[in-house]
């Protein structure tokens, strides 16, 4: 658990209550935390999904890996301590999004379970939702948008994860979504399926 350094600051109430903000909204607010290796597909799929939510007139927003790094994160490098950093920081806003009613989906590679363990343990039961994203090294480093593993392979990126620095899978997600096999929107279509399952949709 990170210290709490500042002093004299207190829990200030809202006035609003979540469950208001739900009634308004017409459904419940959640973390999606897509997580897998570089290549995997999780941007991709959460803004699929980001996109069918958005046009049942849900309120969503998407936390990028990349974009969060380019300004909330933008002190933080890769090292396992930095990327520790990375994910509490990332916990705590999306906790302040779910608790205004929003669905909000995080693609981040998040590789240490005790991580993404400590972003659940902020929340309440069932807030936050993991969505493995599962594919092979083979597949992601075939796909190689942006040149990473490329790099990582020459020794031009060092702690990069699946090459230099490891990735340990979630033991018990909610949700894991076949990318070696499926497309896009079938995997986006299939963690719709679950949050209308599971009642999230609706209040």
């Amino acid at each position: 658990m990170t210290e709490q350094k500042a002093t004299n600051v207190h829990w200030h109430d809202h006035h609003i209550t979540r469950e208001q903000r739900q009634r308004l909204n017409g459904h419940k607010g959640a973390v999606l935390w897509f997580t897998g290796l570089s290549g995997c597909g999780k941007s991709t799929i959460a803004n699929a999904v980001d996109g069918m939510l958005h046009a049942r007139g849900i309120h969503t927003y998407v936390l990028d890996g990349d974009n969060i790094r380019m300004g909330l994160n933008k002190n933080l490098k890769f090292s396992p301590e930095d990327r520790t950093e990375n994910i509490r920081r990332i916990g705590e806003v999306s906790k302040l999004f779910c608790e205004a009613g929003t669905i909000v989906s995080t693609a981040f590679i998040s590789p240490y379970r005790a991580d993404r363990d400590g972003v659940r343990a902020l929340m309440p039961k069932g807030d936050f939702v993991e969505i493995l994203v599962s594919a092979s090294l083979e597949t992601c480093e075939s796909r190689d948008p942006k040149g990473l593993y490329k790099k990582a392979r020459a020794g031009e990126i060092k702690d990069f994860t699946g090459i230099s620095a490891p990735y340990e899978s979630p033991e018990s997600p909610e949700l894991v979504l076949d990318s070696d096999r499926r497309g896009i929107e079938e995997l986006a279509g299939q963690v719709i399926n679950w949050l209308d399952q599971h009642g999230y949709l609706s209040v």
